[in-house]
């Protein structure tokens, strides 16, 4: 009872009498309203059965998802080890979203109404869920949820072809691979140089990534940059990849044909019998010489091998002993051919700069680099064709460009005009011969098929080369 008085004697003595006669009156109008007012809770139980019932139907649910703009109806995968992607389970609801740059996992479970309790099973749910904590833009996710916040499948798609399924068992996920088959089309296209080979890829409606390639492929005969003239003529012929009806992308290129200035260059994809992948003649001869011509994919040439030049900055006499090709900051730089890193640290006036010694009595050097490329240290292997760093404006450089030297027996030799000097192309051991020589001959009667006239394709297996023309 003390208690009691002594409550309401701090309530007299801390609260006016005005305010306990309001408070007085909202305790009375709240019962009112609670004596008056219907269940709420009962309808509310009702209203999710309600919905329960129209989830299940797989065309209700599908136009309810349809008015979302934020969601889109995916089709279910079988909870199987090869999920088949054509496969539709119109009883669930399914909303997908493309991982975009500064997305994180708890971001995007929050986004789909997931709680981090489901994030923290599924990303334990065992040693594969740490792709998960690995997400890169352009990643596929689709969420399979039932009811709101049960998660009950999870797809990852990392490209159109691969990926992982997370499904619920129990209180945990099974994580299953995603492996589909494109169906593939080989086809050949061609196309005629009037400015430039991409101008003339993109008008032949010919993928940038398939004339790149070709450019890689022929690119120890020809100077894209220097030798293709208006006029030129080429064919390609490639796979593309299509999934369930939609071009997905392309797949190896199966050989090429190429004729510049009147010289026809034919290469055609073969794999030994030893499983080596390469580009030959249809004489056998390797395309991939020992050196690449260029060390860049696209550029200008801004200054020439010239041991009398003017430097820029000193404006002194001074021998420019390599080639300067101007391009972009970032762009790639390329191995041009084996070898070993000999230095890969910044060295005076060549700002970042890598060597690389290669077999016998060559070196390159690669200066004004931006930056390595990950891996690139003094003591690392390095193949034809890979990035070892990016083009940039370091050291006494005026402006982005890769500064290129190539010396034979510690001799600086002209990169341009280097050709001659450099070791012949391998041939394909005799042993191979027959079985290439079948192979080839379906890739050039694909091409001879297809010939848009009859001076494009006419190699056979005792090719005869036309003579230059100018």
């Amino acid at each position: 009872m003390d208690s009691i008085a002594k409550a309401q004697h701090i309530i007299r003595k801390y609260y006016p009498r005005n305010h306990l006669w309001l408070a007085s009156a909202l305790g009375v109008a709240l019962i009112i309203v609670t004596i008056l007012v219907p269940d709420a809770p009962a309808n509310g139980d009702r209203l999710r059965r309600d919905n329960t019932l129209t989830s299940q139907t797989g065309e209700a649910a599908a136009q309810r998802d349809a008015t979302d703009p934020a969601l889109i109806v995916g089709p279910t995968l079988p909870a199987n080890s090869l999920v088949d992607a054509g496969a539709i389970d119109s009883r669930v609801n399914w909303h997908s979203l493309t991982v975009q740059p500064g997305d994180n996992l708890s971001a995007i479970f929050g986004r789909v109404g997931l709680s981090a309790q489901e994030l923290y099973r599924i990303i334990n749910s065992s040693d594969e869920a740490g792709i998960l904590n690995r997400l890169f833009p352009g990643y596929e996710l689709s969420f399979h949820i039932p009811e709101p916040g049960k998660l009950e499948q999870l797809q990852v798609f990392m490209s159109p072809l691969e990926g992982f399924v997370f499904t619920r068992q129990d209180a945990f996920y099974q994580v299953e691979p995603i492996q589909l088959t494109p169906d593939v089309v080989q086809v050949v296209k061609q196309g005629a140089i009037a400015d430039s080979l991409f101008l003339a890829g993109q008008q032949a409606e010919i993928p940038a990534s398939v004339i790149m390639g070709m450019a890689d492929i022929f690119g120890g005969v020809i100077d894209f940059l220097m030798d293709p003239r208006s006029g030129d003529q080429f064919s390609i012929a490639y796979e593309e990849k299509y999934l369930n009806g939609e071009f997905i992308g392309t797949g190896e290129i199966l050989g090429a044909q190429f004729i510049n200035r009147g010289r026809e260059h034919v290469a055609v994809r073969y794999q030994n019998t030893q499983g080596d992948v390469g580009f030959f003649s249809p004489d056998g001869e390797s395309m991939q010489k020992a050196f690449l011509r260029n060390p860049l994919d696209v550029f200008r040439i801004s200054s020439n091998f010239n041991p009398n030049r003017r430097h820029p900055i000193l404006n002194t006499i001074r021998a420019h002993r390599g080639t300067d090709y101007a391009a972009p900051t970032g762009t790639p730089i390329r191995a041009t051919a084996d070898g070993t890193v000999t230095w890969a640290a910044r060295n005076g006036s060549f700002g970042k700069l890598v060597v690389i010694q290669h077999n016998g009595s060559f070196e390159t050097k690669y200066a004004h680099l931006n930056d390595y490329a990950g891996g690139i240290k003094k003591g690392s292997r390095v193949q034809q064709g890979q990035i070892i760093g990016y083009v940039g404006s370091t050291g006494g450089a005026t402006g982005p460009h890769l500064h290129y030297e190539f010396l034979v027996n510690g001799v600086h030799k002209d990169p341009r005009t280097i050709v001659d000097e450099l070791p012949q192309a391998i041939s394909l051991d005799p042993k191979e011969m027959p079985r290439f020589l079948e192979h080839a001959d379906q890739i050039l009667k694909r091409f001879n098929e297809t010939k848009p006239d009859g001076r494009l394709l006419t190699y056979t297996n005792t090719p005869s080369q036309a003579p230059d023309s100018e």
